[in-house]
């Protein structure tokens, strides 16, 4: 018995309708991310996210304006880093690893974000790993509580 196409279509698209849509390819999370023009660790997390997985679009911003973002967006000033990305809801500032990200996409907590504060050296973007510093992801809560999200011992 031979399959003619109009048979074999129908039975290609019958079969793409039934399958779960969990079974179906995940997009890519969508990451925004605000970024001073003159910071090169910031290109550097940005195609690390890529590279992971992440689909990224990236707007240069200034001083002032950039903060006054991270602040509006209710990300306390001690907390702050040289770049701020918004996924889904939440802020992602600083070099925060795409697994803590994934991470947080995955549990939803009522929060803010994530954030690690400063630029640690060994983070993502920010040098070899193999050289890292130790340094922490931290939660900030709505209320403006913090806790730490995950920890990364020196290398």
């Amino acid at each position: 018995m031979t399959m003619t196409r109009r048979n074999m279509i129908s039975a290609l698209a019958s079969f793409t309708v039934s399958v779960p849509i969990g079974v179906r390819a995940q997009a890519a999370p969508a990451i925004h991310v605000l970024k001073d023009p003159n910071c090169g660790c910031c290109t550097g997390w940005i195609e690390i996210l890529r590279r992971e997985g992440f689909t990224v679009t990236a707007e240069d911003s200034l001083g002032t304006l950039l903060m006054r973002h991270k602040l509006d967006k209710g990300i306390p000033q001690d907390m702050t880093s040289c770049h701020t990305g918004e996924i889904e809801g939440y802020m992602i500032e600083g070099h925060v690893p795409a697994a803590d990200i994934r991470k947080l996409l995955a549990q939803r907590p009522e929060a803010i974000g994530l954030t690690v504060p400063g630029m640690p050296y060994g983070s993502p973007g920010m040098g070899p790993e193999s050289e890292r510093e130790a340094y922490d992801v931290i939660l900030i809560r709505k209320d403006g509580s913090t806790e730490v999200f995950s920890s990364y011992a020196a290398a």
